[in-house]
């Protein structure tokens, strides 16, 4: 690097400026005064008076040694997601190679060059913040110019910073591009099963679109991986489609519009939603026998759950009761048995008996209606009390057909802790609750009926002597449950450390009403940071094979699934793409989208100059396209136009850094002082001259 040298005439006075100042000021009065007395030497008193204000300033001459300093460019290169369809890599690539080829060979200019990846939670293109961190780390007065190599799509328009020097825009992508883009508006993240809810679907084209292919398009939509179907719908119209979710828990819906050719990409063309489905409010019938203590502990805890509508009806006459009064007429409220067991029953999502007996109040017939309502999908639970195995007991009404138990009349007395048993550990609905017993273990109990379970009855509890207490069956489309005790409620009242009551019921009600996560054999996919977390639970005491993983590119993976727990494997595989995972095991299948329904690097997917035209322009830069080659690189003054047709333009910016600085005083002193002395002696000399030749 090359030497430079520079001076310059810099001062440092002897005494202030301020005083300097003031002797100036006198010494022009005392000129002034000279010339109006008409002294003929006033001239070169005032040229002695200035030497002397110049020796008072002390002025040197300054000399620097300079090395300059290189220009630098800088170029940010879009290396998202939207960039890798088409040609669009392969083109910013060759024009980084040339860009690198035509800064080395301008003399004394760098290039810096900056790769921009896809934001972290679906920022998209984060270009501006990319080009402002690499401003930041360069002196302003060395930036000559910035190259953008993008299609242009960028999301921090906001975060655009201000350009000491041209900003210019090399354009990936083709003017023959188009793209067909499904949107899927106002997808809410929860619904009510049973109600339908509206979601508002758009289908858009952008570009150069084929005038054959324009107008129409098909769409395609599936629930939860399962058969697709498939609907001719407009283009550029909003289309109202109202979904009934099926079930609750996350409902997967997949919207696809099938892929036509010469579409710019496809990744655009599907959206995965998912809502939860909830349901409004669990509706409970909760007819009880006599009363017992256990009655308001059920009562108490179903009203303390808000989103349970309990209808709650209690038979206050003990059978042994005989008094001659009708039965009808024995309730405070008229007991609306037809309303509820014929007209409206399969509106309750669970019906529960609590130590209920025949008493002539509920016919045969309605009981047959509570039999069929099961078998229609219907749920019922029993709480069984000593009048279980008496000749009026539920067993020997119609509901014998669908209880899973068969009574012996025995009642068991005398303190006993509840267990689970080898199938409970591994079942659902008592999975774990042993976990959230106190020290010394769950309350005891102190009576229960003795039954035996049917062979389609699964015990997942046992009391007193190894009994079944808690036997659960699915019959027909329904479900039934049946709890041989009545002294559940020592758990709600906290009797003995108490039990895990609550949960217990909210888990058995959730079982009944079908909720996918406490199915006995479910396949879960849930999705994580980057990757999918794969939960298969069964009753089997076999473990099962290994799943099946489709990715979302069609490439299909086999993944192992080790035991965590009783009927509990599971395993975490990566899920770096966005977009469906297809879970499959023997006849299990799930699905679970990774990332947002529509990337906000697949919105707008046609290159295109209009969001950074501003920006560019601003700095009088340019936007030009790739394919029409790359332009050459010149040099602009500042301030001058620095794109056009073919070349884009920097600017010399000439900076330098001081290496040495050399001071040395104009003149010395001594010839300050001679040279004003030899001023003020012909001022005298001068005066006294012209006073004799008047003499």
């Amino acid at each position: 690097m090359n030497g430079l040298f520079s001076g310059a005439l810099v001062f440092d006075p002897h005494l202030p400026w301020l005083l300097i100042a003031g002797l100036a000021g006198l010494a022009a009065v005392l000129v002034v005064y000279a010339l109006w007395r008409g002294l003929p030497g006033w001239p070169l008193r005032g040229a002695a008076a200035l030497v002397l204000l110049i020796a008072l300033a002390n002025p040197s001459l300054q000399e620097e040694d300079r090395a300059p300093l290189s220009d630098i460019v800088i170029a940010v290169v879009d290396r998202t997601a939207s960039q890798s369809v088409g040609t669009r890599t392969a083109q910013a690539d060759a024009a980084l190679a040339a860009l690198r080829a035509e800064v080395a060979a301008l003399p004394n200019t760098e290039l810096r060059v900056v790769t921009v990846p896809d934001a972290p939670g679906d920022g998209g293109s984060q270009v501006m913040a990319a080009l402002a961190e690499a401003l930041a780390q360069e002196p302003r007065a060395r930036v000559a110019g910035a190259v953008i190599l993008s299609d242009g799509q960028v999301h921090d328009l906001d975060l655009a910073p201000q350009m000491p020097a041209p900003l210019h825009l090399l354009l990936t992508g083709a003017a023959k591009d188009w793209d067909r883009r499904l949107i899927v508006k106002n997808a809410p993240a929860f619904a009510i099963i049973g109600e339908p809810v509206t979601l508002t679907l758009r289908i858009e084209d952008h570009g150069a679109v084929p005038a054959d292919l324009a107008g129409v398009a098909e769409l395609s939509i599936a629930v939860d991986g399962g058969e697709p179907q498939i609907y001719s719908v407009p283009v550029g119209e909003d289309l109202d489609l109202p979904v009934t979710l099926p079930h609750g828990g996350q409902n997967i819906l997949q919207f696809q519009v099938t892929v036509r050719e010469g579409e710019l990409t496809d990744r655009n063309n599907a959206s995965v939603t998912a809502i939860n489905g909830v349901r409004d409010r669990l509706r409970v019938l909760l007819v009880s026998g006599e009363p017992h203590a256990g009655e308001r502990v059920w009562r108490n805890l179903l009203k303390s759950d808000p989103s349970v509508d309990l209808v709650h009806f209690t038979i206050l006459r003990p059978p042994e009761k005989q008094d001659g009064i009708p039965v009808e007429e024995l309730s405070l409220i008229a007991f609306p048995t037809r309303e509820l067991f014929v007209e409206k029953i399969d509106e309750f999502d669970l019906i529960i008996f609590d130590r209920y007996r025949l008493r002539g109040i509920l016919p045969t017939a309605y009981l047959e209606n509570v039999r069929d309502y099961v078998r229609r999908g219907g749920t019922v639970l029993v709480a069984a009390g000593p009048e279980f195995g008496t000749a009026d007991s539920l067993w020997r009404s119609p509901l014998a057909e669908i209880l899973p138990v068969e009574t012996t009349s025995r009642v068991l007395e005398g303190g006993f802790r509840p267990k689970l048993t080898p199938l409970g550990e591994r079942h659902p609905v008592t999975q774990g609750l042993d976990a959230l017993a106190p020290e010394a273990g769950w309350g005891r109990w102190f009576r229960q009926i003795e039954i035996s379970a049917r062979p389609a009855g699964q015990v997942v509890m046992e009391g007193a002597q190894g009994k079944p207490l808690l036997v659960l069956a699915r019959e027909g489309e329904g479900r039934v449950a049946v709890l041989a005790s009545d002294h559940a409620w020592l758990w709600g009242r906290g009797y003995e450390g108490g039990g895990p009551q609550l949960e217990m019921l909210r888990r058995l009600a959730h079982w009944m009403l079908k909720e996918p996560e406490l199915e006995e054999e479910t396949l879960v996919a849930e999705p994580g940071e980057g990757a999918i977390r794969v939960i298969r639970r069964t009753l089997s005491e076999t473990p099962p094979g290994p799943a099946e993983l489709t990715r979302p590119d069609g490439s299909v993976a086999s993944l192992d699934l080790p035991q965590v727990g009783p009927g509990h494997y599971q395993a975490e595989v990566a899920a770096p793409g966005v977009g469906l995972y297809r879970v499959t095991q023997g006849d299990l299948e799930t699905v679970v989208a990774i990332g947002p329904p529509a990337p906000k690097e697949f919105e707008e997917t046609i290159a295109s100059g209009e969001k950074l035209a501003p920006l560019v322009a601003a700095t009088r830069g340019g936007v030009l396209r790739i394919e029409a080659g790359m332009p050459d690189l010149r040099a602009v003054a500042e301030g001058r136009v620095a794109a056009g047709r073919g070349w884009i333009g920097l600017i010399p910016r000439g900076a330098y850094v001081t290496q040495d600085i050399r001071v040395a005083a104009l003149l010395p002193g001594w010839a300050w002082l001679v040279l004003a002395a030899a001023l003020m002696l012909a001022a005298w000399l001068r005066e006294g001259r012209l006073v004799r030749r008047r003499a």
